[in-house]
């Protein structure tokens, strides 16, 4: 389903734009009003994209003030406008997520299966971020860290900018332990629990990782904890952070994670999202030393995985 209003996140950063003076504006853009000048200045956005965003009010000037579109460029000229970056049909993912910790430092979401954490590409305010900065009037609110749009699972936020730093260097430096649980096929030749130490790389194509040999820089420690017929639920416990490396290893291992339209084999990846296949991947669980106040914070996903 796609939303049919243009969409603009809460809290984005908006990007910037000098208007010319008057006298290089006569040669410069045909039109006399500003938004003539922002539809010459940008193409390959619509004229009617241009039209929506000034009547929405998200062409600003320098003191935050909406800026209309038929105002006369020549009584702006020379001045700094602010516009937000819009997406037309925005993809409506149809899941919640949950709040499952907050306080006055950080919030722990649990995010559903097919909803991104951050704006990108066509995604804006159906975003994990974007929903809970509006809906926490939050415009600061920033992840620590980030997990695939496919991916189901908890997700922690900070609230303030100045301990960014401090939450971020707990997932950069691997002091925090991410427990994961991942539906995938069974196989009786495997014994558990193993430790995946391999050597990840990017791969021909952009979407994808591989394994090759050499030096390994991943790390995940892999357990089965139940089965049924020729599914099983596993746990894993990733100690490095290299992309998709829990997929990339289970797909190496012979047990892709079940849904998954990246590994082994990449898929045609459509248009719509078909949201009766998810990808059978669940960041369980976080624990970690609170970098501030030093106390022992432990959290869990209500999420469970199925084996349908």
């Amino acid at each position: 389903m796609k939303s049919l209003e243009p969409s603009v996140a809460v809290g984005e950063t908006p990007s910037w734009v000098v208007l010319p003076n008057v006298s290089a504006s006569v040669e410069a853009f045909p039109g006399t009003s500003v938004l003539d000048f922002f539809v010459h200045r940008f193409p390959f956005v619509s004229p009617a994209s241009w039209a929506q965003r000034f009547e929405s009010g998200l062409i600003r000037d320098s003191a935050g003030r909406a800026v209309a579109g038929y105002m006369l460029f020549a009584l702006l000229a020379g001045q700094k406008l602010s516009y937000f970056r819009v997406v037309e049909d925005e993809l409506v993912i149809p899941f919640h997520e949950q709040i499952i910790f907050e306080d006055d430092r950080i919030v722990v979401a649990d995010k559903p299966h097919f909803l991104p954490v951050q704006p990108a590409g066509r995604y804006l305010t159906h975003t994990l971020l974007a929903r809970l900065q509006k809906r926490l009037n939050l415009p600061e609110l920033t992840p620590a860290h980030r997990i695939d749009q496919g991916t189901a699972g908890l997700v922690l936020l900070i609230k303030k900018p100045e301990l960014r730093g401090a939450y971020q260097k707990l997932f950069r430096d691997h002091l925090i332990a991410k427990t994961y649980q991942a539906i995938a096929p069974f196989r009786a030749a495997l014994a558990f629990p193993m430790l995946r130490c391999t050597r990840i790389v990017d791969a021909a194509h952009f979407m994808q990782m591989q394994e090759v040999d050499g030096v390994a820089n991943s790390e995940t420690a892999i357990d089965l904890l139940d089965q049924d017929k020729n599914w099983a639920r596993y746990q894993l416990k990733p100690r490095t952070g290299k992309r998709h490396q829990l997929r990339v290893q289970m797909s190496a291992l012979g047990i892709p994670i079940q849904n998954d339209p990246i590994y082994p084999e990449l898929l045609p990846q459509a248009d719509e999202l078909d949201f009766a296949r998810p990808l059978k991947l669940l960041a369980k669980g976080l624990a970690f030393v609170d970098p501030v106040s030093g106390e022992l914070r432990q959290f869990e996903s209500g999420t469970q995985l199925d084996y349908s």
